[in-house]
C-alpha cells in the first residue's frame, strides 16, 4: 500500500518543501523606522511600515527606505559675508526625515532608496548649506547673534522648498555657534561690559557722594545743636551768677563787688574755654568734611582714569586705522605715480616717433623743393639760353630784314587801328565841313592814315627804319632812283634797274 501511495507522496512533499521555501523567503516584516518597498508585479509598489507582508521570490524585489530622524551638520566651510559685510562662520544642526505623505515618500524613494542615514545626510548637506548662506547674506551680525530663533526659522523656511522636492521634512534647525573673522562679536561683548562697568562706577561714585554730603549735613546739624545747647547753658549760668551776685550785693556790697569781680573773671574764663571748645568742634567738622571731599575726589579720579584708559584705547584704534588708511593712500599714490610715469614714457616715445616722422616728412619736402628748384633753375637757364640765342639772331638781322618783318605786321596793325571803326553801328555828325570843304565822314575816315603815319614815325625813332620810304619802293620815284638807301643799313635793291641805253 505504501508503494501505491509513493507516487503521490513525492509530489506532495515537493510541493510542501516549495511552499516552505516560499514562506521563508517571501515573508518580510518591516520595522517602524524603515519602509519596505515591494515592487515587480504591480504598477504601484507596496509599502510596508511596521508590519509584515509577503513577496514572491524571483518575481518581486524588496527595497528599503530609512524613515528615522537624520542629523545633518550644516556648518559653513568658509566665512560668509553678512548684510553689513562682516564675514561670519555659522555652525548649525538640522533634524530631517522622510515625509509621511505618499506623494512625498515617492520622491524620497527615487532619491534615497537603499541609502544609509549618513549617505542621506551627506546628500542633503550641500542644499542646506546653500540655503543657510543665502539667509546669512540677508541678516546683520547683530541680528544673527541676538535673534537666533528667527535666523533658524528663516533657514528652515528657505530650505523647506528644496527639501519638499526631495521628499524630506525639516523637523528643526538649531544654530550652535557663530564666529566672525576679526573677533567683532567679542568686541561687542567687551563694549557692553565696559558700559556696564562705567555705569556701575558712576552710580557708586554718586552714592558715595550723596552719603558724604548727608554725613556732613548731619555733623553740621549736630554741631549746631550742641553749640546752641551750650550757649543756652552758659546764658542760664550767667543769669544764675547774676542773681547770686545781686543777693550777695544786698548783704555785703564790698563782698558782692569782690565776688562779682571773681564771678566775672570766672565767666570770662569759661567763655574762653567754651569758645575754644566750639572752635575745636568746628575744626573737627571741617576736617571730616574735607576728608569726605578728598575721598570723593579720589573716587572721581579713579573713574576719570578708567574713562581716560578707554579713551586712550579708542584713540589708539583710531590712530591705527588712520595709519592704515595713510599707508593705503600712499600705495595708491605710488601706483598712480608709476602709471603716470609709464604714460609719460609712452607719450615721450610717441612724441619722438612723431618727431621722426615730421623730420622724414620735412626731409622729403626739402628734397622735393630742391628738385623743383633745380627744375625751375634748369628751365630758367634754358629760357635764358633761348633768349640769348634769339638776341644773337636778332643782332644778325640788318635793318632790311627788320623792315621786312615790320612790313609783314603792318596789315595787322592797320586792322587793329581800324577795328574800332568797324564796331560803330551808327554815327551822327553835327556840323558842316571845314575850310577845305571836307565833311565829318572824311574826318573820321582820315584818322586811320594819321594813326599809321604816327606809327611810322614812332618806328623810325625807335629803330631807325623808315617804313614810309620802304613803302615807296614800288612807286615811280623809287623806280627812277632805283634803290632805297636805309640809314645805317646796306643798300637794298627793291626794284629792277632799267637797262642802260
Amino acid at each position: 500500500m505504501l508503494q501505491s501511495l509513493l507516487p503521490y507522496l513525492i509530489p506532495a512533499v515537493l510541493i510542501l518543501i516549495l511552499l516552505i521555501i516560499v514562506l521563508t523567503q517571501g515573508y518580510v516584516k518591516a520595522p517602524p523606522d524603515h519602509a519596505y518597498i515591494i515592487s515587480g508585479l504591480r504598477r504601484e509598489p507596496r509599502v510596508l511600515i511596521g508590519r509584515a507582508g509577503f513577496k514572491i521570490p524571483f518575481f518581486e524585489q524588496l527595497d528599503k527606505l530609512y524613515l528615522g530622524q537624520i542629523t545633518v551638520d550644516i556648518k559653513t566651510d568658509e566665512y560668509i559675508p553678512t548684510n553689513d559685510f562682516i564675514n561670519v562662520m555659522v555652525d548649525a544642526v538640522a533634524k530631517v526625515r522622510v515625509a509621511d505623505e505618499p506623494s512625498q515618500m515617492k520622491l524620497a524613494m527615487r532619491n534615497f532608496l537603499n541609502k544609509e542615514p549618513a549617505k542621506i545626510a551627506s546628500d542633503l548637506q550641500d542644499s542646506l548649506q546653500g540655503n543657510m548662506r543665502e539667509i546669512i547674506g540677508t541678516l546683520t551680525l547683530r541680528a544673527i547673534n541676538t535673534d537666533r530663533d528667527s535666523f533658524s526659522d528663516q533657514v528652515m523656511a528657505k530650505a523647506s522648498k528644496d527639501m519638499e522636492k526631495l521628499g524630506i521634512d525639516i523637523l528643526s534647525c538649531n544654530i550652535q555657534n557663530v564666529t566672525d573673522e576679526h573677533g567683532l562679536i567679542q568686541d561687542l561683548g567687551m563694549d557692553n561690559t565696559s558700559k556696564i562697568r562705567k555705569d556701575a562706577s558712576i552710580a557708586k561714585a554718586e552714592a558715595e557722594r550723596d552719603i558724604a554730603i548727608a554725613q556732613a549735613a548731619a555733623d553740621k546739624a549736630s554741631n549746631d545743636a550742641r553749640v546752641l545747647a551750650e550757649t543756652e547753658i552758659a546764658q542760664k549760668n550767667n543769669e544764675l551768677a547774676i542773681k547770686k551776685a545781686e543777693l550777695q550785693k544786698a548783704s555785703d556790697t564790698k563782698k558782692a563787688e569782690a565776688d562779682a569781680a571773681y564771678e566775672i573773671q570766672k565767666q570770662e574764663q569759661q567763655k574762653t574755654i567754651q569758645t575754644a571748645t566750639v572752635n575745636a568742634q568746628i575744626a573737627k567738622a571741617e576736617r571730616e568734611a574735607e576728608l569726605r571731599k578728598q575721598e570723593v575726589a579720589v573716587q572721581q579720579q579713579a573713574l576719570e582714569a578708567e574713562i581716560n584708559k578707554k579713551a586712550d584705547a579708542d584713540r589708539y584704534a583710531i590712530e591705527q586705522a588712520a595709519a592704515a588708511e595713510l599707508t593705503r593712500r600712499q600705495r595708491e599714490a605710488e601706483a598712480k605715480q608709476y602709471e603716470q610715469e609709464k604714460e609719460a614714457a609712452a607719450r615721450k616715445a610717441q612724441a619722438e616717433a612723431h618727431k621722426y616722422a615730421m623730420l622724414q616728412e620735412a626731409e622729403g619736402i626739402r628734397a622735393k623743393g630742391e628738385a623743383e628748384a633745380a627744375a625751375i633753375q634748369a628751365k630758367a637757364l634754358a629760357e635764358a639760353e633761348g633768349m640769348e640765342k634769339k638776341a644773337q639772331a636778332y643782332q644778325k638781322y640788318n635793318k632790311a630784314a627788320m623792315a621786312e618783318m615790320m612790313i609783314k605786321v603792318l596789315p595787322e596793325i592797320a586792322g587793329k587801328i581800324a577795328e574800332p571803326l568797324s564796331q560803330i553801328d551808327k554815327i551822327t555828325i553835327i556840323g558842316g565841313g571845314g575850310s577845305n570843304g571836307d565833311n565829318g565822314v572824311g574826318t573820321v575816315a582820315g584818322n586811320v592814315p594819321v594813326v599809321m603815319a604816327k606809327l611810322f614815325e614812332s618806328v623810325k625813332e625807335a629803330t631807325g627804319v623808315d617804313l614810309a620810304e620802304i613803302m615807296k619802293a614800288e612807286t615811280y620815284d623809287a623806280k627812277v632812283t632805283r634803290n632805297v638807301n636805309l640809314t645805317g643799313a646796306p643798300d637794298i635793291v627793291l626794284g629792277d634797274r632799267p637797262e642802260e641805253e
